[in-house]
């Protein structure tokens, strides 16, 4: 009992210190309007509740205080960002004062996501991992070289849609992840059934998910809370913390020693981090090793699961909208026929190109995005913005947003079409990256796959609704909440469109026979 009052009294105490340190100076402009706080504790009760959509919690402020609102709790101010405008305006043009991450203590400092290029802080530590990932995925010439692997896995893909559709999701992952751990490591995955790194990083992100919403941690209102022992009451957060970083620690650990194996055996296959070593061989400084073991790690959690949810929304909106699938397969009937499609033709398929802008749009991965921290004091239209303010930028709001986009609840690619009387909508692929100097830096490759998946997936199946005693059966279209968003489970009908198309599917295991996966114990 006198444990629990010591530490009620400790964190009422620290409670009193950090708000005292963030009340406004005297004469000091406003913060953006927003819910009035309570005493002491702010805006504790007006953070989303825990299991909700946190975009369509933070979107109702737009219509009571407009584009730009704010919250505060002790020891953070959230500013929530619902016009692109102000987006922009901010994270792009003042760029330089807004590339940095809010000090999340859950996430970053004690599940060790600060060790990831996308929740680093210190700008010196971020340029290094962002040049490195640039140099070997930012160009055009580059992307081309992995096109090999991205054809074989997408190829795959269909195979595995063809022969179980009811685990379509699993496949997109296998499919990802495949693709991924090639060529980030070298690594081949199982050719059937679950493998071990690729749940690895399932598991991972999803924590990573849980780890940086926002306002869920009350660690990270409340910082001297990290001090308090695992044993007291209340600090149930360190062993979830402890947990959670031995998993990160698995994913970069491990497929990272893999590849320092396979080149000592001297049976290394080309990838990032071979590419990396070999190069740097044999005057690798500490800096240059965790520099390199800590991108690789970003680009394979976070890059598979952001292309597992564009791709499953995409299956999910051609059951919905039949008339946008048929409209596609009409284009690439035309225009390619009866051949492989690939990403050459991308420039010849408008409309199925419209397809992947509209699908990033309609449900982007990322609703909230990764959200920015201000590293020094600012003023926007009349309003503070504290140094250190916690940037929210509402990437669902900005592409559902009537004004720039018409009938936005719709699946409808048309929007991305120039006509005589229809001038095409903004590109969403500008907003659902990210902005400024955080821009995602694997973008290009993410989008690639997601294309090459799309413009065969359309060329291959026939996907619609299911039939069950001659009914059909809607798919459940509900999203998860996250910081990376997923539709969650849904049932739809994939067929191939023709015999034809059958056969075609199945000649990948006659022309790229499946390779014995790699193993790695996890």
């Amino acid at each position: 009992m006198n444990t629990f009052i010591y530490a009620s009294a400790f964190g009422l105490l620290a409670l009193y210190i950090v708000r005292l340190s963030h009340l406004p100076k005297r004469g000091a402009l406003p913060l953006p309007p927003g819910p009035k706080g309570l005493p002491l504790v702010g805006n504790i009760r007006d953070l989303p509740p825990h299991g909700s959509r946190e975009w369509e919690h933070w979107l109702k402020h737009k219509d009571i205080y407009g584009p730009i609102s704010s919250v505060w709790t002790p020891g953070t101010t959230l500013i929530i960002i619902n016009d692109a405008k102000v987006a922009i305006h901010l994270l792009e043009k003042r760029s330089s004062q807004y590339s940095s991450r809010p000090r999340m203590i859950f996430g970053c400092e004690l599940a060790g996501w600060e060790r990831m290029v996308t929740m680093k802080r210190n700008p010196i530590h971020v340029r290094g991992q962002r040049r490195r990932i640039h140099q070997y995925l930012g160009s055009a010439n580059a992307l081309s070289s992995f096109y090999t692997q991205q054809d074989i896995e997408a190829r795959r893909f269909l195979l595995r849609a063809l022969q179980s559709p009811e685990r379509l999701v699993d496949h997109i992952r296998s499919q990802t992840g495949a693709t991924i751990l090639k060529i980030v490591y070298g690594y081949t995955t199982q050719p059937h059934g679950r493998d071990p790194l690729v749940d690895l990083a399932d598991t991972s992100t999803e924590q990573f998910g849980k780890a940086h919403t926002p306002g869920t941690w009350l660690v990270d209102s409340f910082p001297l809370l990290k001090y308090l022992p695992p044993w007291v009451p209340g600090a149930g957060f360190q062993a979830t913390a402890r947990e959670w970083r031995s998993t990160l620690d698995k994913l970069t650990e491990q497929p990272y020693a893999f590849v320092q194996q396979q080149i000592k055996n001297r049976t290394f296959q080309p990838s990032y981090v071979s590419k990396q070593l070999t190069q740097a061989a044999p005057d690798l400084s500490p800096e240059e090793e965790t520099e390199i073991k800590w991108s690789a790690a970003t680009l394979y959690g976070a890059g598979a699961d952001t292309t597992v949810s564009a791709l499953s929304s995409f299956f999910l909106a051609m059951a919905l909208f039949p008339a946008v699938q048929t409209k596609a397969q009409e284009e690439l009937d035309r225009v390619v026929g009866t051949s492989l499609p690939t990403t050459e033709d991308r420039a010849n398929l408008p409309y199925t190109n419209a397809v992947v802008k509209e699908v990033l749009r309609w449900n982007p991965v990322t609703p909230l995005g990764v959200a920015h921290a201000c590293t020094k004091e600012d003023v926007y239209e009349g309003y503070r913005i504290p140094k250190d303010a916690t940037i929210i930028p509402n990437i669902w709001a900005f592409l559902h947003d009537p004004k720039v986009y018409s009938d936005p609840m719709t699946f409808n690619p048309e929007k991305f079409l120039d006509t005589e009387t229809h001038h095409a909508e903004n590109d969403p692929h500008n907003l659902a990256f990210g902005f400024g100097r955080r821009i995602c830096p694997g973008r290009g490759f993410a989008d690639s796959t997601i294309f090459l998946t799309v413009v065969r997936s359309l060329q291959a199946f026939r996907i619609g609704k299911l039939v069950k005693d001659g009914r059909e059966i809607e798919p459940a279209v509900d999203y998860l909440p996250g910081v990376i968003s997923h539709p969650k489970a849904f049932a739809i009908s994939i067929t191939p469109r023709s015999k034809e198309h059958e056969l075609f599917i199945r000649s990948v295991e006659i022309e790229h026979p499946w390779e014995k996966g790699d193993i790695v114990i996890v």
